[in-house]
C-alpha cells in the first residue's frame, strides 16, 4: 500500500483538486472527509459534509466512530486498493486518519500551495465562507445517492496530458458541489405533504390520468418513496401510462426538492369514460 498525503487548511480547494492529483499520479482511491472514493464511486464511509455541526464533521472526517472506521478499512482491503490519496487540513490529521484505518504513513506529501496559487486559494475560501459550497471528488450521480435533500450541482473539468498531447483523448472529470446543513446558509427540510402535492401535480399532467385520488410519501434517510392512487381514462394503455407517471413524478420531485426518489408506486383504482375526466365523477 502506498499513501500520498494532500494537506491544506479548510476551504483551500483540496477536494477540488484531489481527482486530478490522484489521476496524474496513478492513485486509484481517495479518502476525503470520511468517504472512500475509488474510480469515481463512493464505496464506503459517511461524509463529514452531512454532519449537523462542525464538531461532528471533524469527528467524522477523522473516523472517531469505530464502526465507520471498520467499514472503510474493510472496504479498502476488499477492493484491493494499492495507491491511496488521503486529504487533511494538516499532516497530523492525515497521520491520525492513517493510524485509525491501519494504513502506512504517507511516503510523500503535497501542500495545496504546490497546486494552487494565492488567487485560486482565496477564491476557494470565498466560495466556502460566502456561499457554503463544498466539493466532493465524485460524480453527481454518485453523490446524490447519499446526499438526498441537499443541493448538489455537477462541476466538470477537462484533463489533458500536456506532456504527450497526442497520446490520448482529453478526459472529462466530474465532481460535485454540495451545501452542508451546518453551513451558514442553515438547514432546510421539505415536508412530506409538499412532496405529495408536487407528485400529485406532476402525475396529473400526464395524458390519460383523470385524477390523482391519493398521494402519500414515506421519508427515509436515503430519500423518499412515493405512492399514487390514480383514476384513469377508459381506453388508456395502463402499463405505458404508469411508466410515464413514474418517470414524470421522479424527475419533477428530484428537480424541485433535491430529494432522491427511491421508488414511485402508481396503481389504478378507477377507470372512467373520457367525458367524466376532470369532473366530480373522476375524483
Amino acid at each position: 500500500m502506498r499513501v500520498l498525503g494532500l494537506v491544506g487548511s479548510s476551504g483551500t480547494g483540496k477536494s477540488h483538486r484531489a481527482s486530478l492529483v490522484a489521476m496524474e499520479r496513478g492513485y486509484e482511491a481517495i479518502i476525503d472527509d470520511g468517504l472512500l472514493i475509488k474510480d469515481g464511486k463512493i464505496l464506503a464511509g459517511q461524509s463529514a459534509k452531512r454532519a449537523t455541526s462542525k464538531i461532528q464533521a471533524i469527528r467524522r472526517a477523522i473516523f472517531t466512530d469505530a464502526g465507520h472506521a471498520r467499514e472503510v478499512r474493510e472496504t479498502i482491503s476488499r477492493h484491493g486498493v494499492h495507491h491511496l490519496l488521503v486529504l487533511g487540513t494538516s499532516r497530523q490529521m492525515v497521520s491520525r486518519i492513517c493510524a485509525t484505518l491501519e494504513l502506512p504513513e504517507p511516503e510523500e506529501w503535497i501542500q495545496i500551495e504546490q497546486l494552487a496559487n494565492s488567487a485560486q486559494i482565496r477564491l476557494a475560501r470565498q466560495m466556502r465562507t460566502q456561499h457554503g459550497r463544498h466539493v466532493i471528488p465524485a460524480p453527481t450521480v454518485e453523490v446524490r445517492k447519499t446526499f438526498s435533500g441537499y443541493m448538489v450541482d455537477p462541476l466538470q473539468f477537462i484533463l489533458r496530458n500536456n506532456k504527450a498531447p497526442q497520446s490520448r483523448e482529453p478526459m472529462i472529470i466530474e465532481k460535485s458541489v454540495v451545501r452542508p446543513t451546518w453551513s451558514y446558509l442553515g438547514r432546510f427540510t421539505v415536508d412530506d405533504t409538499v412532496v405529495a402535492e408536487i407528485a400529485n401535480r406532476a402525475a396529473s399532467e400526464i395524458p390519460g390520468v383523470a385524477a390523482v385520488r391519493r398521494a402519500s410519501v414515506e421519508s427515509w434517510q436515503p430519500g423518499v418513496r412515493i405512492t399514487l392512487e390514480l383514476t384513469v381514462v377508459f381506453g388508456t394503455h395502463i402499463p405505458s401510462l404508469l411508466e410515464s407517471v413514474r418517470r414524470r413524478v421522479e424527475a419533477v420531485v428530484e428537480q424541485m426538492t433535491a430529494l432522491k426518489v427511491l421508488t414511485v408506486v402508481a396503481v389504478v383504482r378507477r377507470v372512467v369514460p373520457a367525458e367524466a375526466a376532470g369532473s366530480p365523477l373522476g375524483d
